[in-house]
């Protein structure tokens, strides 16, 4: 459903007197685009040392224009010289933050893999700050730190973790649609593993829009660089549940568009709008209700007679049955439970069991934010949900072996068929209630589903990335 109220307040005096009465100013967000520049403008690296170093040949790699700012702090009675660190050749990069074309800055990325102690986030944090003011339109910032952990000596851990809270306050300053997420390195892991740069890449790139104030975990050293960026799923055989329509649908143009070859699922009753779907993306359908006991050896079959493979399920059937819980019965509550985990652990057992999945298998299944955070009148629906994000990281485990993956995305207000039933006054709310002041669009998630599908993110799993433009409730 369109959002009338940014198309208003985005442009001409709908912009101008939306700004003298202090309302919401939502902006229409850059999204992915085949053949776009991954950013709209050059970089700003902060930070020293090898994972920076290593951060900076990966820009420019990607044809990233780079500037480079140690973030060191000044020395007592000194000056801070913030242009390029002993190590690179880019010209100053503050206190303008404009590239050599006089461009506004695409993005900030912030070295933090090296931090020891609260201390060494001055430097580096205050050199970020300077260069605010310089961000272009929906322009990225991203840290790349440490995970921390128990083990961590107090400072370690005290310093890793305040990262987290450095990056949730500041994607909730940042404006015109620009978004802040982190990216943590488990213990030896390095900045420029192949999932480390897959997620910085993902999180620069318009692919990200709805992704805010979140962090991608890279595990293990795992994962594989696409060869062609813009089909990181070539050769790849995708199953996509609850694809007739809505995210569904969405999920299986993004994938095919990719380069994956999409097998859509949903019920019989969906049949014709799941083939207009299949011929869209040049799939076949499978017409199935996935409570089936069958299910998941119907979905292997199809896949294997039809394609030859089976490498990624992403798991997005699901409903909604909302009542207060006062008022829950059985038949709500059993089939929100039915659908919405039951089906998947089911498919996923008989999958997992069969011995017929080659390496590298990759699951994603659909969560909700509801699931996080809980909402009014659903607790079936979050129970299910909560229970998907508990299922992931379990199945994480058992994939590990074998190069697989597990994961989750969790989507917030959403703009559905089924948002667009929502009361008018309570959709409008819902829809300003995130740090980007809008709802996202099915296309959102699908891309974020779409990378955690790819070998890309092959050392990234059991992680739940909340597509909620950094909803303000729940974080």
């Amino acid at each position: 459903m369109a959002d009338k109220y940014t198309d208003f307040v985005s442009r001409g005096w709908g912009r101008d007197l939306a700004k003298r009465l202090g309302l919401p100013q939502p902006v229409a967000l850059r999204r992915y685009e085949p053949g776009a520049p991954l950013v709209a403008g050059p970089v700003l690296l902060v930070g020293a040392g090898a994972g920076a170093d290593a951060l900076e040949t990966a820009l420019k790699g990607w044809d990233v224009e780079v500037l480079r700012d140690p973030g060191v702090a000044p020395a007592a009675g000194g000056t801070h010289d913030a242009g390029a660190s002993p190590s690179s050749s880019a010209p100053p990069a503050a206190p303008a933050g404009a590239g050599r074309s006089g461009a506004k800055l695409g993005g900030i990325v912030l070295a933090l893999d090296t931090v020891a102690r609260p201390e060494d986030l001055s430097g580096p944090i205050l050199a970020a700050g300077r260069a605010l003011r310089s961000l272009g339109p929906s322009a990225r910032v991203v840290t790349v730190s440490r995970r921390s952990s128990t083990a961590d000596e107090p400072a370690l851990a005290a310093a890793r973790a305040g990262v987290d809270g450095i990056l949730r306050s500041l994607a909730k300053e940042l404006h015109s649609g620009a978004t802040g997420n982190g990216i943590l390195l488990a213990e030896g892991v390095e900045a420029d593993a192949p999932s480390a740069l897959g997620a910085l890449r993902f999180l620069l790139s318009g692919r990200s829009a709805f992704v805010d104030g979140q962090f991608l975990t890279v595990g293990t050293a795992k994962g594989e660089l696409p060869a062609d960026p813009e089909k990181p799923l070539a050769g790849k055989v995708a199953v996509v549940t609850g694809a007739a329509r809505g995210i569904g649908a969405a999920i299986a143009r993004t994938l095919a568009r990719d380069g994956a070859k999409v097998v859509v699922v949903d019920v019989p009753a969906a049949g014709d709008s799941l083939a207009k779907v299949a011929n869209e993306v040049r799939g076949t359908a499978l017409q199935l209700d996935i409570t089936k006991p069958e299910a998941g050896e119907r979905i292997l079959e199809h896949a294997l007679a039809r394609h030859g493979a089976l490498d990624i399920l992403v798991h997005n059937a699901g409903i909604t049955r909302d009542k207060l819980l006062a008022n829950m019965d059985p038949a709500r509550w059993d089939s929100v439970i039915a659908v919405n985990i039951a089906a998947q652990l089911r498919i996923n057992e008989a999958l997992l069991g069969s011995g017929r999945l080659g390496d590298g298998f990759r699951l994603v299944s659909v969560a909700s934010t509801s699931g996080i955070a809980g909402n009014r009148g659903q607790t079936n629906y979050a129970a299910s949900k909560a229970g998907v994000i508990g299922m992931v990281r379990s199945t994480a485990a058992r994939l590990a072996a074998s190069g697989g993956s597990a994961n989750a995305v969790a989507p917030g207000f959403i703009e559905t068929e089924m948002t667009a039933r929502i009361p008018f006054a309570t959709r409008e709310v819902a829809r300003r209630l995130n740090s980007l002041q809008q709802g996202g669009l099915p296309l959102d998630v699908a891309e974020a589903i779409a990378f955690l599908a790819s070998d890309a993110a092959g050392g990234i799993s059991g992680n739940v990335l909340r597509v909620c433009g950094q909803n303000l409730v729940g974080q």
